[in-house]
């Protein structure tokens, strides 16, 4: 499939069942943390997503061991996936995961930075300027609650997801701009899998986390959506889009998951939908629409 420079029906519908589940897995963590400590949920996360994953590439019989260049940015890319994960994993002990999921969801902001130097060919429109900086805004407003507003910790689980933001976009950009964009899906997901499922445990174990330490029922359903519906189907999915499709656009439009975590948040954690919440969906909301409208420029 050659690469696209719109995103398609296909493309669109994908997105919108990913962001989704990308919602919802934000929810997922904060319930799998009632019995499994953050770095050890990352680090199984990614264990069982690994097996899945290279289970499938063995059934496609899809090429994984060819000498195509991809190490070196493989193990990259796969170092900055992990300390993205670590980072949410950590953030959401701290932090709602109606609020992580909007701050996480200022990935495409970096993205669309990034791509000025590192994509050239992905030439950002003044309207996707505006679409993101709306969207930026309104993550602002967030933040600021938490500052003046609301006393205890939410603010340290905010700016750790802050920063996780800021690795998963280095880690797309890495994919578009280096040999990785040449590779197929599963290979490009299994080297960051395989990455995290290697540093995560010894890093959870270097932190004094408990690990299991309350399994439940919800704990492990919990786990298990991430394993195998998030972090093994529609990350595939995800990486096949980012081969075939624009990033700035694909990043832009994802700003839909925000709005799906809000909801999954107040659905399934009964978390409270506050002024600044909504004020920070609506901006998020005109930003999308603002960067993906039809327009000459």
């Amino acid at each position: 499939m050659p690469p696209k420079t719109q995103l398609d029906r296909l493309a669109i519908t994908l997105m919108v069942l990913f962001c989704t589940l990308w919602g919802v897995q934000q929810a997922a963590i904060k319930i799998a943390a009632a019995g499994i400590s953050p770095l050890w949920q990352a680090g199984l996360r990614s264990v069982g997503a690994l097996v899945l994953v290279y289970a499938w590439t063995l059934v496609r019989r899809v090429p994984l061991f060819r000498a195509d260049g991809t190490l070196v940015p493989g193990l990259l890319a796969g170092l900055l996936f992990s300390i993205e994960f670590a980072l949410i994993f950590a953030g959401l002990a701290y932090t709602s995961a109606s609020r992580g999921v909007i701050f996480l969801y200022t990935a495409p902001f970096f993205v669309a930075l990034g791509a000025v130097w590192l994509l050239p060919q992905e030439r950002m429109r003044r309207a996707q300027w505006i679409g993101m900086g709306l969207a930026f805004l309104g993550v602002l407003a967030l933040f600021g609650e938490n500052l003046v507003g609301s006393p205890g910790e939410a603010w340290k689980g905010d700016l750790l997801i802050f920063l996780a933001a800021m690795f998963w976009a280095a880690s797309t950009l890495t994919i578009k701009a280096t040999t990785l964009v040449r590779a197929s899906a599963e290979k490009t997901l299994l080297y960051q899998l395989a990455v995290s499922a290697v540093a995560l445990p010894p890093l959870a174990v270097a932190f004094g986390e408990p690990g299991v330490f309350a399994p439940s029922a919800a704990v492990w359903a919990s786990l298990a959506f991430q394993i195998v519906v998030v972090a093994s189907a529609s990350y595939v999915g995800w990486f096949w889009l980012v081969r075939h499709y624009p990033a700035t656009r694909l990043a832009s439009f994802s700003f839909l998951t925000p709005v799906m975590g809000v909801l999954a948040g107040a659905l399934l954690l009964s978390e409270p939908l506050t002024p600044a919440v909504f004020a920070a969906l609506g901006l998020v909301g005109l930003g999308i629409w603002v960067a993906n409208r039809p327009t000459a420029d």
